[in-house]
This record gives C-alpha cells, sequence and structure tokens, in this order.
C-alpha cells in the first residue's frame, strides 16, 4: 500500500467517526433544545426552539449520511465533493453565527465543530492528491486491459 491510499484509509476512518458523533448530536436535537441553547448558540439562547433544533438536527443527519457514504465510497468523485461541502458549509455556518449574528460566541461547544469542520476541509484537500480519480478515467484504463 502505497502512503496515499493508507491517508485515504484514514480519512475514510475520520469521516465514519465524525459522521457517527453527528448522529449523537442529531439524537440530542430531537430530544432536548435545550442542548444547543447550552452548547452552540449561547449567545441567543432564546433563539433556539424546538423547530430550530429539529432543523439543526435534519441538517446534522443528512451530513453525516453524506459523510458515511463517502466513507464507503471514497472513489466516487461526486459525492467526495459534496462531502467536502458539507465541511464548508458547517465551517461557514458556524463562523458565521460567530463572527457576523453573534449567536455561537467561540465556546468549546462552537470550537468543535470548527476544528472539525477546519481539519475536514484539509484532510479531503489533502485526498484529492490521493486516488479519487474521474469515472471515466477508471472505465477507460479498464478498457485498455480487456
Amino acid at each position: 500500500h502505497s502512503v496515499m491510499s493508507r491517508f485515504l484509509n484514514v480519512l475514510r476512518s475520520w469521516l465514519l467517526m465524525v459522521s457517527v458523533i453527528a448522529v449523537g448530536n442529531t439524537v440530542q436535537s430531537f430530544r432536548d433544545h435545550s442542548f444547543l441553547s447550552q452548547k452552540l448558540y449561547t449567545g441567543t439562547p432564546d433563539y433556539v426552539n424546538g423547530l430550530q433544533a429539529r432543523t439543526f438536527g435534519i441538517w446534522t443527519l443528512l451530513s453525516s449520511i453524506i459523510r458515511c457514504a463517502c466513507a464507503i465510497d471514497i472513489q466516487n468523485r461526486t459525492l467526495y465533493h459534496i462531502t467536502l461541502w458539507t465541511f464548508v458549509l458547517a465551517l461557514g455556518h458556524f463562523l458565521s453565527e460567530a463572527f457576523i449574528y453573534k449567536t455561537a460566541p467561540l465556546t468549546i461547544g462552537v470550537m468543535a465543530p470548527l476544528i472539525v469542520a477546519s481539519f475536514s476541509i484539509v484532510g479531503m484537500l489533502i485526498g484529492f492528491q490521493c486516488k479519487v480519480e474521474p469515472q471515466e478515467a477508471v472505465g477507460a484504463r479498464q478498457k485498455k486491459r480487456n
């Protein structure tokens, strides 16, 4: 195994771990919306209600499903791009809530998703250098062998 394929395996494990943690956050968002006002949106806890928490939970669950699917099929270029975007959107959301809307001051609860999103973006950008290639190239190689 090359260093690059080992890197992709580490990235797959990371995506799976982040995905599992996100399912936990989803369950928490549905169970008790005070989780969000106490951990994330501490600047304006009165903005957090059940509807907002469930919406956050669904968004988190969708991100989790996408990241898990990418961990399973990391060679799928389209899925890889979409997964990268889930982290870009999360980073943008938490940065804007922290610095523009002032609903999520930089507590440990906000720093954690910022660090995870940043680390994931960097990892996925490095992963591009590995073996993620268009399906056409894979198909062309298969035809050459036959």
